[in-house]
């Protein structure tokens, strides 16, 4: 019997799977405590859809790996050990702009996330959708596995970040630890640190 991480239909994606991927990790975090969070409400989908874009086609693309099912029903986004951090700051203006009236949110959030984020050099899953009216399917696991395959390869760590109390037990499941905990400013969502160790 076969690994059952290891699904045909999961692959590396490239430049003609963002507008797929856009729309399917929309849907996914339409409801999400953190966007709804970082962006402003008015023409709150329109922005939810810019930020995943920018996101996939100017970091995850060009500097961290991106794996998509081929139905493009199921898209993870990792950072990995060689993702240069300069990237972030080059597209800050964009992301401020996406964020409108939520932008000093979310420069008031910034630190506090970043004083649970690890040292050292990780696999970072930045970014993990399963449209809605696929899940409970294994798809969130199956797009997950790659990434936490290539992180134990490398012998490093895997490491991620989540606002969503129900999502812990599925990350957890996957071999995660919560490291770090915080409500965040201005009675925001709760904010947890999950890393995985090596094998």
């Amino acid at each position: 019997m076969g690994d059952p991480f290891d699904r045909a239909d999961v692959r590396s994606a490239t430049a003609t799977d963002i507008d797929p991927a856009v729309r399917t990790l929309t849907r996914a975090f339409e409801h999400y405590p953190m966007t709804r969070r970082s962006l402003a409400p008015d023409d709150y989908l329109t922005r939810l859809a810019r930020y995943q874009r920018l996101f996939l086609s100017g970091i995850g693309l060009p500097h961290g790996r991106v794996w998509v099912t081929d139905d493009h029903s199921a898209v993870s986004v990792w950072l990995t050990p060689r993702t240069p951090l300069s990237v972030f700051a080059d597209l800050a203006a964009e992301f401020e702009d996406i964020s409108g009236s939520r932008a000093d949110v979310v420069a008031m959030d910034g630190p506090v996330i970043e004083a649970h984020r690890p040292a050292e050099p990780v696999w970072g899953l930045a970014v993990v959708g399963v449209d809605p009216d696929q899940r409970g399917r294994g798809l969130g696991r199956a797009v997950i596995a790659p990434g936490l395959a290539a992180a134990d390869a490398e012998g490093v760590q895997a490491f991620l970040e989540t606002q969503d109390a129900a999502n812990l037990p599925f990350y957890e499941s996957l071999g995660f630890k919560v490291v770090g905990e915080v409500r965040l400013p201005d009675d925001g969502p709760m904010h947890w640190a999950m890393l995985r160790p090596t094998p």
